[in-house]
């Protein structure tokens, strides 16, 4: 009981607020410093997460609690579920190459045509296939950019808009999909049932996803198509058996089963299917290694490939932490609620910007929805008499925009480094890490938000009878 009153008690800095907001810009600024000098990577990042955290210290009144919120960071609930979750979607995605889907992928582009714009197009169908069967978007991108991107390069896809195709795809599956963390938030939150959040944010989700394809479509092709005698080389129709383990992982998924047991599930058919058809043998998956400090096989290769993305998602949890107990979080919910809307239009607008202001400086969406959710949304939107289902997806619609865009936010971080990894394995390019902000659905799902906002398309009112009547309430 000591250890809540203790952890909700305001974490005092020297510089008051902007103390508690100058470990977050000395992250900031030293993501930025190394991704202008083209050295960005998530294990370059480590430095700006530890200088953040010193930074803090030096500024913290009380350095001893502020040690113990930097440890409640490290030790964050959801951070943890997320980590638990990349280990295995880490070697997932080594198994998967290892038993030949990038040729055989490569197999079925050139058989089909699907190259250059057409690629990056059905990559992103994938990537939304996938997310939206598993909930998880960090767990799409440690799973599917080890295949889809080296195949859409060497098939005259654009690299950056095919990265941030996949991107987008995972960032739809993060906002629809019942069994992700944002959408069970948001219901729980606003009090409405998963069927009417879902129906409901289906149009908007859709109607974003679809205006990404064309985008995608247009502008995802331009790309150096691989000489025929190379791709030959490289091409295996019998690769394309790995994709029965992405619906195991996907239908396990939708089926109710955690994530955790859906991608077991997928790491152990992985490996039974690549045995299978002779692309795998078993002792590339364990062995004892000839040298100490060679690798034992794929497991480890598939988990040393998540470390650096691992231990820069912990500080920035940390980063995070500091954040909300300083009051920094606090501080914000507190002008938006002197600047109460006296509009629907200027409530919905208002649960979207201070939901958005609330996803920059956290590392996951869904505690930002935790922040503010009970905080300011909902009672909000009750004035205003809003349909719970209508106020859980404004939120989670919001917390899936600006956020996939960001480069210390744990989802774009484990992005980039399968995207590094990827590019060093094959010798293929490797965009920016700022590739990022061109992510189409980000862009697109804010767009149709506020036309939704603006137009009162989607909109929907609580038939409850305690609350304003929605004849008198101005648009």
């Amino acid at each position: 009981m000591e250890s809540k009153e203790k952890s909700s008690a305001l974490l005092e800095m020297y510089g008051g607020l902007w103390g508690g907001l100058i470990p977050l810009l000395v992250l900031i600024a030293v993501l930025v410093w190394l991704s202008v000098a083209g050295m960005g990577g998530t294990q370059a990042f480590w430095a700006g997460g530890w200088l953040a955290i010193v930074a803090g210290l030096l500024l913290a009144k009380n350095k001893t609690e502020f040690c113990e919120t930097v440890m409640r960071g490290l030790g964050d609930k959801n951070g943890i579920v997320i980590v638990t979750a990349w280990l295995f979607a880490g070697v997932f995605g080594k198994l998967m190459v290892a038993g030949g889907l990038v040729e055989g992928l490569l197999w079925f582009g050139l058989k089909t045509g699907a190259r250059g714009a057409i690629f990056t197009f059905l990559a992103f169908i994938a990537a939304c296939l996938f997310s939206m069967g598993t909930g998880t978007s960090t767990g799409t991108v440690l799973s599917l950019i080890p295949v889809l991107y080296p195949a859409g390069v060497y098939l005259g896809a654009n690299p950056a808009m095919l990265a941030a195709g996949i991107l987008s795809g995972a960032a739809f599956g993060d906002n629809l999909a019942p069994v992700s963390d944002t959408t069970i938030v948001s219901a729980y939150t606003q009090e409405a049932t998963m069927r009417d959040v879902v129906r409901s944010r289906f149009p908007l989700a859709v109607s974003a996803a679809a205006i990404s394809g064309v985008i995608l479509l247009i502008f995802g092709g331009g790309g150096n198509v691989a000489n025929l005698p190379e791709l030959t080389a490289k091409i295996d129709p019998r690769g394309l058996l790995m994709l029965v383990s992405f619906a195991i992982v996907v239908g396990a998924a939708l089926a109710g089963r955690h994530i955790l047991e859906s991608l077991i599930w997928g790491n152990i058919s992985a490996a039974f299917f690549g045995v299978i058809i002779g692309k795998i043998q078993l002792a590339t998956i364990f062995h004892i290694p000839a040298k100490r400090g060679m690798s034992t096989g794929l497991i480890e290769d598939g988990i040393s490939g998540v470390v650096g993305a691992i231990i820069f998602a912990l500080l920035v949890l940390a980063v995070t932490q500091i954040l909300v107990e300083s009051g920094v979080m606090e501080s914000i919910l507190r002008w938006a609620e002197k600047t109460i809307a006296r509009t629907v239009k200027q409530a919905e607008l208002s649960i979207i910007i201070v939901t958005i202001l609330a996803s920059i400086p956290i590392a996951a969406n869904a505690p930002a929805e935790l922040l503010v959710g009970p905080s300011f949304v909902k009672p909000i939107g009750e004035r205003f008499n809003l349909a719970p289902a209508r106020r859980a997806n404004l939120m989670d619609c919001s917390v899936c925009t600006i956020f996939f865009t960001m480069p210390w936010h744990i989802c774009v971080i484990v992005w980039y480094g399968a995207l590094v990894s990827a590019a060093q394995s094959f010798n293929i390019p490797l965009p920016s890490i700022w590739a990022a902000m061109t992510n189409p659905y980000t862009w697109a799902l804010l767009a149709v938000l506020l036309f939704s906002v603006f137009t009162g398309w989607n909109r929907k009112f609580a038939d409850h009878n305690n609350a304003v009547a929605p004849s008198s309430i101005k648009a």
